[in-house]
């Protein structure tokens, strides 16, 4: 991209609270950022959610953003990750016409080579799904397209995980708790002495 722009993926953990979303893309508006992708669900730590967001960004304002994110105080932590860094996935469906599909001789060929799969078939309609990465969703979507009219296209924004074999987040709380545990033992030790 022009002027060191990439792709960049926040994993934003934070308590499920009201308004949080609005308060995370208005950081971006201030920026003048377009978010690419956003994503949120429950992570696998109890009360604690996973805000997955992408847009293309120089590395300066990317990190400024992740330290305005982390300020808030419903955020536990925000970590900025490269492509390069996670394992990522979106998910696609695609609606077209049955009879489309079937006057097509080779449809179960397109499926298979797009590592795509049938959800729902009947008269009228046919649902596709493809996970993968953008390219690929898009490739499938351009042949489909071929075929006659996609009725309909949807598509999830980025999940992600990274290639590391440690779970920052949870690194992190253990970290935080334990220089919790640290700074009131040594508070009781000082009282003790006063």
């Amino acid at each position: 991209m022009e002027n060191n722009k990439i792709l960049y993926t926040i994993a934003i953990y934070s308590e499920n609270q009201i308004g949080l979303l609005s308060a995370i893309s208005n950081i971006f508006v201030r920026h003048g950022l377009n978010i690419e992708s956003l994503t949120a669900c429950p992570s696998a730590l109890e009360g604690i959610h996973k805000i997955t967001v992408t847009t293309h960004c120089d590395l300066h304002r990317i990190s400024v953003i992740t330290r305005q994110i982390e300020k808030r105080i419903d955020v536990v932590k925000a970590f900025l990750y490269t492509d390069d860094d996670l394992f990522f996935r979106e998910v696609a469906l695609y609606k077209v016409p049955t009879e489309n599909l079937l006057n097509y001789a080779h449809f179960e060929d397109l499926i298979e080579r797009n590592a795509a799969r049938i959800l729902e078939i009947n008269r009228k309609f046919t649902i596709i799904q493809k996970t993968g990465q953008d390219e690929s969703i898009h490739r499938l979507y351009v042949e489909l397209q071929q075929l006659g009219a996609v009725l309909q296209f949807a598509r999830s924004g980025r999940i992600a995980v990274t290639n590391s074999d440690r779970e920052l987040v949870t690194e992190f709380l253990q970290q935080r708790q334990h220089d919790q545990v640290c700074k009131k033992s040594s508070q009781e030790s000082k009282d003790k002495i006063i």
